[in-house]
């Protein structure tokens, strides 16, 4: 049977030219044929000139498709379309229910798989509401549909009701609480999935290590890693990307570079990512030298290549420039930049806030975090900035009470989160013992008790790293000859001896 949606060589030869046929005269032919012979025919020669994504050519054919009652090849095309659009797929809805279709359970679900794919929530719930029985494929749509809208409690249930569960339908639950900001429920249902004896694939430990990644769980990477290779999932470009991406965020460049290295086939997005874990670690000449051998290779940078190659100095684009600046204590003309851009941009502000923090600045501070807040600008980490130029001026009448912060460590596969002056920790009197101040420290004092001396200490806190504890780590690490690794909302900070691989910059 001919698959409309694949590209099939043609071994007829219609014209003695070999020029391109005009759109108009592609869509006058899709509109004036009525048979499904002739409507192949122009479908071939849509494939064969590559125009078969061309918006007015795809609804043409899809409508025509449909007029002659072949709904299998209106609903095949219009599923693998690029658009987002959902009106073509509501003039095909009207059609197959003209054509009496629509009670078809099979095209149902096809039109309820559509409308999840397309994000329109709205039109899928209906439809998924008013058939009488639901199938593995329209349940499946569904949980996607929800988790993309952040309804994970409607997708949890949808999920528990089902009596039976395949891959797909496990992947779009773990997926959705990954995407969703929730890596340790994720988790959870990968370790539940393993229990159920339903044997993951490559969307499945894409999700479990953005889960991993964004929980800093080192350990559980490296399980998820040796996972994947003993049960010969393939590390392809993506499994290989991934992978360089969770140890990067759980602060193993060394595993990172490993893996990058073992990548078959590396595409510039492979480059990329190394290149980016580098910038995002501090370590800018190897991020130079990856450059140069990315180069050497053959391959072609792209936009986020540079956007690397300039984060690798400090951030990206005007961020870049208005960083380097304010790194230097040139505040003046970093605002001079800042203020000569089109549109006002809460990022470059935000980074001359930090600059402003770094040098002191309250007066170029409060400026900028005004003009934040006029415009609706301004988030937690505006008032978190200024707040931290008050205290570190000593300007206490102008201090900003910011939320408490939490940092997390993970220790023998467990992940430990900490708040400022948390004691719900079962070891919290042997910690206090050790050091009794802001969260990332206690994190530190539980990965000093709570690990075996001499391994690296790695650390993630959702809040940037104050002057205080940036410098007691630096200690610390000397003290106890402990390499200490923090990734805060910023960057990584690598912490040797007394020297970290940001300098004193935050």
């Amino acid at each position: 049977m001919f698959d409309p949606t694949v590209h099939h060589p043609t071994t007829t030869t219609t014209t003695t030219t070999h020029q391109s046929p005009t759109v108009d005269k592609l869509a006058f032919l899709v509109d004036k044929f009525k048979s499904i012979d002739h409507l192949l025919q122009v479908h071939a020669v849509l494939l064969r000139h590559g125009l078969h994504h061309h918006p007015v050519l795809n609804f043409n054919l899809q409508r025509a498709y449909s007029s002659i009652g072949r709904l299998d090849y209106s609903l095949a095309l219009f599923k693998r379309t690029h658009s987002q659009n959902i009106e073509p797929q509501k003039a095909l809805h009207s059609q197959t229910i003209r054509l009496e279709f629509d009670s078809d359970s099979y095209v149902r679900t096809g039109h309820v798989d559509v409308y999840a794919r397309r994000g329109d929530l709205a039109y899928a719930q209906q439809l998924f509401d008013t058939m009488p029985k639901k199938s593995l494929v329209s349940l499946t749509a569904m949980i996607t549909c929800y988790a993309k809208h952040g309804e994970l409690d409607k997708a949890r249930v949808l999920f528990e009701d089902m009596e039976d569960r395949d891959v797909v339908c496990w992947n779009a639950i773990i997926d959705g609480y990954a995407q969703n900001g929730m890596p340790n429920e994720a988790l959870l249902l990968f370790r539940q999935m393993l229990a159920a004896r339903v044997k993951p694939n490559e969307v499945t430990v894409l999700a479990a290590l953005s889960a991993c990644g964004q929980l800093g769980a080192l350990e559980s990477g490296r399980w998820l890693h040796s996972y994947i290779e003993n049960n010969r999932i393939d590390i392809n470009v993506h499994v290989g990307t991934a992978l360089v991406d969770m140890y990067s965020k759980c602060g193993s460049l060394e595993d990172a570079r490993l893996v990058f290295d073992r990548i078959k086939d590396q595409d510039v997005v492979a480059w990329n990512s190394m290149i980016v874990v580098y910038a995002m670690h501090g370590f800018s000449r190897d991020a130079l030298r990856l450059f140069h051998e990315m180069c050497a290779a053959g391959h072609h940078p792209s936009d986020i290549t540079f956007i690397g190659m300039l984060s690798a100095c400090s951030h990206a684009d005007y961020g870049c420039m208005v960083n380097l600046l304010g790194r230097a204590g040139h505040l003046k003309e970093a605002y001079f930049l800042v203020k000569g851009t089109t549109e006002p941009d809460p990022v470059l502000r935000g980074t001359l806030l930090g600059a402003c923090r770094l040098h002191g600045n309250i007066a170029l501070g409060e400026e900028i975090a005004e003009y934040l807040v006029g415009k609706n600008l301004a988030n937690s980490g505006t008032y978190i900035l200024l707040s931290d130029i008050y205290e570190a001026t000593g300007n206490w009448e102008g201090w900003v009470q910011k939320e408490p912060g939490c940092s997390s460590i993970e220790v023998n596969n467990m992940v430990h989160e900490f708040l400022a002056g948390d004691r719900r920790h079962p070891k919290s009197k042997e910690i206090y013992m050790t050091n009794p101040f802001h969260n990332e420290k206690l994190a530190i004092a539980l990965g000093l008790i709570g690990t075996q001396p001499g391994s690296t200490i790695k650390i993630v806190k959702n809040y940037r790293v104050c002057l205080d504890c940036h410098a007691v780590t630096k200690l610390i690490s000397k003290i106890t000859g402990r390499e200490i690794v923090m990734r805060d909302r910023n960057r990584f900070h690598h912490f040797v001896n007394v020297s970290c691989s940001y300098g004193d910059y935050r």
